[in-house]
């Protein structure tokens, strides 16, 4: 029985590694007859309006990727079945494409997306994607974007978000690899992710939840790492918090990770008297942000001291009473920079300092100028291969 399990698990390896890879050259587009007007900027809603068009490709162990198509935005017909829904087979990306100041569309690190995106779907049982598929991908969702360019707000702090998502479509009720996946990509003009815009949040620092664990897939961009935290979301927004710290119990400390959907930085005054901008490492509590990695890139071009390595609660709230603190803020794609102005611990509210004229810290406004005049091509990246890709 070993023998034999053996074997089909050599089989099932070879069949993914030679089956089709993804071919843009197959593109099929089939376009909508009621294409939509866009709203004015602010009657935008972060993620509730999408665009008139979606990519989809089928995967099969047996046969590889299908042609692609893009195709008017609808359902899907599905079998209940299906091991994403059962057994959170499925994983998806958040990335964006904007408008310049010329009018041209570009895409802003959308390889780094679809790199993360082939780790996740591999951690997930999925078919990895290759570096081919993953250029092939890249064309195919620009190509996406071209096709729903009367969707791309070009107001400053807009733009059209990229949701590239696989899902298991295997029909069985077992615990297996799924011989089927789904990929596709939506897309929606959005404005600012907080209705505040850029300006200070409060966070809840949760010991009593954790978002990631050692063994887990704290690292990885699956559903199952969401949908677990809308509980406890809920109860911090019933409390007037805009996010949750998450920290992950280590003896009588606590680790700080990250904060909501975002990585964390804390720049400060270390024990040593260095001005230090700190963040967790990657490893497997922490997601591989693309904003993050911009802001560690930026921070080392310009001279900025940053350390990525593992700092706990107590050493913060040390420096918190010290007043070696100086700004603490998130970052991803979604805010791009959240600046922080207090985090709640067990019933103490603690403040951190922020510039109340530009509702930030300098660094945190920093990095978000400097991003976002990046992402629109009018800054160059600090990078040999450009950050802002030109469609």
């Amino acid at each position: 029985m070993l023998q034999l399990s053996r074997s089909v698990a050599r089989a099932s390896r070879a069949c993914r590694a030679f089956s089709a890879g993804i071919d843009a050259s197959k593109l099929q587009v089939i376009k909508t007859t009621t294409p939509q007007i866009l709203p004015p900027p602010e009657k935008l809603t972060f993620g509730e309006l999408f665009s008139d068009h979606m990519l989809e490709i089928d995967w099969t162990a047996d046969d590889g990727w299908a042609a692609p198509v893009i195709k008017p935005t609808g359902n899907f017909s599905l079998h209940p079945a299906i091991c994403g829904l059962h057994y959170a087979v499925q994983c998806f990306e958040g990335a964006k494409a904007y408008k310049d100041e010329s009018g041209a569309l570009r895409t802003f690190r959308l390889d780094m997306n679809l790199k993360r995106m082939n780790d996740s779907m591999s951690r997930s049982g999925m078919p990895g994607l290759t570096e081919s598929d993953q250029e092939e991908l890249g064309k195919l969702v620009r190509e996406l974007v071209r096709i729903d360019n009367h969707m791309v707000p070009d107001a400053p702090g807009y733009s059209l978000y990229l949701r590239p998502t696989a899902i298991g479509t295997h029909v069985a009720l077992g615990l297996t690899p799924p011989r089927a996946v789904k990929w596709y990509c939506i897309t929606c003009p959005v404005g600012p992710y907080f209705k505040t815009g850029f300006k200070p949040v409060k966070l809840l620092a949760s010991d009593e939840y954790t978002r990631a664990f050692y063994g887990g897939t704290g690292a990885y961009k699956v559903g199952a790492n969401y949908g677990t935290g809308i509980m406890p979301f809920t109860e911090c927004a019933k409390q007037g918090f805009s996010q949750i710290l998450w920290l992950l119990p280590e003896g009588d400390d606590f680790l700080i990770t990250e904060v909501g959907t975002m990585n964390l930085f804390v720049s400060w005054v270390n024990e040593k008297g260095e001005k230090e901008l700190i963040t967790a490492p990657l490893g497997e509590l922490v997601l591989p942000g693309v904003t993050r990695d911009s802001i560690i890139t930026i921070s080392k071009a310009t001279g900025i001291n940053v350390a990525e390595r593992r700092f706990y609660w107590s050493e913060f709230a040390k420096a918190l009473s010290e007043n070696r603190v100086l700004e603490v803020f998130g970052a991803g794609t979604a805010a791009i920079v959240a600046p922080v102005d207090a985090i709640s611990f067990r019933g103490e509210m603690l403040q951190i300092p922020c510039d109340e004229k530009v509702g930030s810290g300098p660094l945190a406004k920093f990095f978000y100028d400097e991003i976002s005049a990046m992402q629109r091509g009018a800054k160059p990246s600090p990078s040999e291969k450009p950050w802002s890709m030109v469609i």
